[in-house]
């Protein structure tokens, strides 16, 4: 996502039909988000003079009801001191917080947002928080950098390409400790997009591979996960105190009991 839509929103709307403020995406006549910013607006950047369209970003979400959203302040302006602003994420409740929690330390972090909760979860209101005043401290003159141990707290592929959108459109920089993407990005930047696209490739290449070997070894007669057979019998076995041997003589003892007892048997 380029800055394309930041240089227009600086500017107020000049269609009488809109009057969108600085800050806001434009809006259509029946009050929605519009797909794409008016002619009159985007031309009074310079560098979109000879643009044909310039498209609202997903961030702004065209066609949804439209909102007034906070003018920009101190535009332009240089920032005010510098904001380390950290999250850690463990997937368990068993797993350990501490070497995340260290390394954010050490790496000059002033406040940090953490907690339990697995990737698969939509809802994360640890990271929601630091998004939020990520944002609010920008919108203040201060320069924010969201700083994580590793991409994979964040998540992968779309999941984090979208965080990444959120994150440019409120001017915050994403910076990784460790692993693939280690090193300060620029959330909008081909590098990043690229690298976060090819993370998400990377866990679903891993889990076909995964889903491969347990078809074929279903299909060789092999089971996945432990010995053969019900599990539950198993563990019932073990409950009642029934060795392996044990449960065998008293199948063959129930077998041909069901044997002398059948119709064809006794007819």
């Amino acid at each position: 996502m380029s800055d394309d839509f930041k240089r227009v929103e600086s500017h107020d709307c000049p269609m009488s039909t809109c009057a969108a403020p600085a800050g806001s995406p434009c809006r259509t006549g029946k009050g929605k988000v519009a797909i794409q910013y008016h002619t009159a607006r985007f031309r009074l950047v310079p560098q979109l003079a000879k643009a044909l369209n310039v498209p609202t970003p997903a961030v702004r979400k065209p066609g949804s009801a439209w909102a007034e959203l906070p003018r920009p302040r101190n535009a332009g302006a240089e920032p005010v001191g510098h904001a380390r602003l950290g999250y850690a994420r463990a997937s368990t409740a068993r797993q350990s917080l501490d070497s995340q929690l260290d390394s954010l330390a050490e790496a000059g972090v002033t406040r940090i947002f953490s907690q339990k909760i697995s990737t698969r979860a939509t809802q994360r209101p640890e990271l929601d928080k630091a998004v939020a005043l990520a944002g609010e401290l920008r919108a203040s003159g201060v320069r924010v950098t969201l700083v994580v141990h590793e991409h994979k707290r964040l998540g992968r592929g779309i999941e984090l390409a979208t965080l990444a959108e959120e994150l440019k459109a409120s001017d915050v920089s994403l910076e990784f400790l460790t692993g693939e993407l280690q090193g300060s990005h620029d959330p909008s930047g081909v590098v990043f997009t690229v690298l976060a696209a090819l993370s998400g490739m990377e866990r679903e290449y891993i889990r076909d591979r995964t889903l491969e070997g347990h078809e074929s070894a279903r299909k060789r007669g092999k089971t996945i996960g432990g010995a053969g057979g019900n599990p539950l019998g198993s563990w019932s076995l073990r409950l009642c105190g029934l060795s392996g041997r044990s449960m065998l003589i008293r199948a063959d003892r129930f077998s041909a009991l069901c044997r002398d007892s059948s119709p064809m048997h006794t007819a």
